[in-house]
């Protein structure tokens, strides 16, 4: 059980590393679905900080599927088929990810093979398509992510082992990707209020899951 922890706990803090810095440094700094203009210039002189956040992106992934495991193997005692059901959650989200990562693939190709500011009026329409579809596709996969932390709140709560305050955080986490996600399907214009509803998911997802992380290290390493 200390090995899974200790195991859980590093491959949770690496995905918070790689994720926070392909998402929030690296790539959503040149992306605004709203300004075409800026979007392909930022784009078009920024192409290794783009790749940067695709890498970023690739080794979140790579410790997200190994949290897959870990997290099953930590909880199975408490509940085999709930911690089982967790498990394939976070597995579609990964899958879910991986789908949304392949348009970010292309927009690199796209970018890397001619400058932006000699394409066609229609490649540059693609190049926002694809970054609409990368977003649309990840904010799915959020929400089945949220679905994930619910159950894992479940066999945190039965477990008593692991804080209740950190389960609640979590649970709250939870809730946050569903609003987020609910909002940016059906609200026109969600991109008006990406700022609130992104703090609405960060803050009880950082002190959520940063918690959990904590307290895997701790009890991995102590």
């Amino acid at each position: 059980m200390k090995q899974r922890a200790r195991i859980s706990g590093i491959a949770y803090l690496i995905i918070f590393i790689s994720g926070f810095y392909a998402n929030f440094y690296a790539v959503e700094n040149l992306i605004d679905l709203n300004n075409i203009n800026e979007t392909i210039q930022n784009l078009n002189e920024n192409t290794s900080q783009l790749s940067y956040g695709i890498i970023g992106f690739i080794v979140m992934l790579i410790f997200d599927l190994l949290l897959v495991w870990s997290l099953y193997k930590l909880f199975k005692w408490v509940s085999r088929n709930i911690s089982i059901t967790a498990s394939i959650l976070r597995f579609i989200n990964v899958l879910f990810f991986c789908a949304a990562l392949l348009n970010l693939f292309e927009v690199y190709n796209i970018i890397s093979n001619k400058k932006l500011n000699s394409q066609s009026i229609e490649t540059q329409q693609t190049i926002m398509s694809l970054l609409k579809k990368f977003n649309e596709i990840w904010t799915l996969g959020l929400m089945i992510f949220g679905i994930h932390l619910a159950f894992l709140c479940y066999l945190i709560f039965k477990s008593n082992n692991v804080p209740k305050p950190i389960g609640i955080l979590l649970f709250i986490g939870a809730i946050g990707y569903f609003i987020d996600g609910f909002a940016n399907i059906f609200i026109s214009n969600y991109l008006d209020y990406k700022d609130i509803f992104t703090i609405i998911v960060i803050i009880p997802a950082i002190f959520g899951e940063f918690s959990f992380t904590l307290w895997l290290l701790i009890k991995g390493f102590k």
